[in-house]
Formats: C-alpha cells, sequence, structure tokens
C-alpha cells in the first residue's frame, strides 16, 4: 500500500465554500459598546451596575471629556485615577482605558481612595 499523497487532477478538486452569514435583523446595541466604540473609555460589569443602581447618568459629551483627560493624565504617567465630576465620582485606570467602579458625589465625601496617582476635577 502507498502512503504517499498524489495530486488528483484538476476536475476532481473539492470546490469547498464558506457559509454566507446573514446579518441579523435583530440589533443589541448597548451603551457600554457604543461607549467603547466612540471614546474608547471601556466600563467594567462591576462600574456598569454601580452607575445603574445609584441612578449616576452621564451624558456622552461628559463621557467624551473624561476620556479625554484620562488620556491628557496617562500621558503625564498617571496609571489609576481618581475623577471626580458634580454627580460622580469614577476610579479609573488610565493603562487599560476602564473605568473600574462608581460611586455618587455624596458616598464619595466620607471616603478614602488608595492606590490611585492621579485626579482630574471636572467641571460639567
Amino acid at each position: 500500500m502507498d502512503h504517499r499523497i498524489h495530486q488528483l487532477p484538476h476536475q476532481h478538486a473539492l470546490n469547498v465554500t464558506a457559509p454566507v452569514r446573514q446579518p441579523s435583523s435583530k440589533s443589541n446595541v448597548n451603551f457600554k459598546d457604543v461607549l467603547t466604540e466612540q471614546t474608547g473609555l471601556k466600563i467594567s460589569k462591576h462600574a456598569s451596575e454601580r452607575l445603574q443602581e445609584r441612578n449616576i447618568e452621564i451624558d456622552t459629551k461628559q463621557w467624551e471629556q473624561i476620556n479625554d483627560k484620562v488620556k491628557e493624565a496617562k500621558a503625564k504617567g498617571i496609571t489609576d485615577s481618581l475623577v471626580i465630576t458634580e454627580q460622580a465620582a469614577l476610579l479609573v485606570s488610565a493603562k487599560n482605558n476602564t473605568v473600574v467602579t462608581a460611586m455618587n458625589r455624596q458616598e464619595a465625601t466620607s471616603r478614602i481612595f488608595t492606590n490611585i496617582n492621579g485626579t482630574i476635577l471636572m467641571d460639567k
């Protein structure tokens, strides 16, 4: 028995085509995905839950401003920062472009924040 591979004549070649995927008619776009796509800033699952349960709403314009400031802080060597807005305090990993956790300003007033090496104060 010959165990070598033999080339088949062209007429016997297999024609394999990849299945064609039909685009889904249903769109499951969530805010977190849109934010990441638009700004590059990601929101961790934990932070997303905290924003929701504490009714913290940050509009797209302010997310863009936060992202710009985080990029600026990263350029200055900041790896983990506290971002304070009128409504919230966010712990952000500048190194990973990820919001790690969030709390409203009232909760943040009596807290001690550790493991940060920069603070970003945001006006409106």
